[in-house]
C-alpha cells in the first residue's frame, strides 16, 4: 500500500466528498462534460497535466514512467476513450494520457 501525505489525503477526501454530493438532473456522459482546465485551482493543487509524458518522472511521488490517467484507480468510463470522467474532478473529464499527483495504480 502506498503512503499518501496527510495534506494530499485531505485534498483527495475533499474532492471525493464534493463529487459525492453533486447531483445532476440527468446522467452526464463524457462528451457532455468539459475538459479539466490545467490552470484551475483544483488541477494546480493536484499538478494535473493533459500529457503525462510532459512530467519529469523525478518529480513524481513514485518514479514510474508508466503513470497516466488511463491506469489510475480514480478514472471512470470506457477504457478506449481519449477523455474520461475522474472522481477527483467532478463533472469534468481528464485526458487518458494525462497525469496528476494523486495517481494510484488501478487494482
Amino acid at each position: 500500500m502506498s503512503k499518501i501525505a496527510r495534506r494530499t489525503f485531505i485534498q483527495l477526501s475533499a474532492a471525493a466528498s464534493a463529487g459525492a454530493f453533486l447531483h445532476t438532473s440527468r446522467e452526464a456522459v463524457a462528451q457532455d462534460l468539459p475538459q479539466v482546465d490545467e490552470s484551475s485551482p483544483a488541477a494546480q493543487a493536484l499538478k494535473y497535466v493533459h500529457d503525462a509524458s510532459a512530467v519529469d518522472p523525478a518529480t513524481r511521488p513514485k518514479d514510474d514512467a508508466e503513470q497516466n490517467c488511463a491506469n489510475c484507480m480514480f478514472i471512470q468510463g470506457a477504457d478506449d476513450a481519449e477523455w474520461r470522467p475522474c472522481t477527483l474532478f467532478p463533472n469534468q473529464v481528464v485526458a487518458s494520457a494525462g497525469w496528476c499527483s494523486a495517481w494510484a495504480l488501478k487494482p
